[in-house]
């Protein structure tokens, strides 16, 4: 019979403190544990993978909207572009039956007038206000009316009342406007 000598010593201080029974029974706790932790670590890498792919999703469309807004965004761009460019802008002037106006006057500080205004060419005034839809239609092509002459022998001026010229400060005589401006 053999039989293994008993450990004397340091030996049998650690013999005593290891259990010789309970072996296998502690072992199933921890393998419980373990596949517990590998379960919720694969449960949570799907949740985690869920998550990723609906936040792509949302990403792709917020991405594919942006894109279109853009899109958008440019064509306004172009469109402003276009009508505000002078030749654009001179052309919308004339259908609403605007006018290039005459050389300005500037009213000082002081209430003095700076400069000599004239009034609009005869030739390129309308004779009455454009109705709102003809300002939609295509423009007519009737032939403006020829430029009156006036008792003053000029074609388009009018004569001047004593009331309408009065005498700038340098003893230039200039003419005042006769009606109000409305709106001032």
């Amino acid at each position: 019979m053999s039989s293994k000598p008993a450990p004397r010593g340091r030996a049998a201080r650690l013999a005593r403190l290891i259990p010789a029974g309970r072996a296998r029974a502690a072992r199933t706790p921890f393998v419980l544990l373990v596949v517990l932790l590998l379960g919720g670590g694969l449960l949570g890498l799907l949740v985690l993978n869920s998550a990723l792919s609906e936040g792509s999703f949302e990403l792709d469309d917020i991405q594919r909207r942006t894109k279109s807004l853009t899109d958008e965004e440019q064509a306004l761009q172009r469109d402003i572009d276009s009508y505000s460019a002078p030749d654009a802008l001179q052309r919308r002037a004339r259908e609403l039956g605007m006018v290039p106006g005459g050389d300005p006057a500037f009213l000082g500080p002081d209430g003095s007038v700076k400069g000599v205004p004239s009034a609009a060419p005869r030739s390129a005034a309308l004779t009455g206000p454009r109705a709102p839809e003809a300002l939609t239609a295509a423009p007519s092509t009737a032939p403006s009316p020829s430029p009156a002459t006036t008792p003053s022998g000029t074609p388009g001026s009018t004569p001047a009342s004593p009331a309408a010229t009065t005498t700038a400060p340098g003893g230039a005589p200039r003419s005042a406007p006769t009606t109000p401006t409305p709106g001032r």
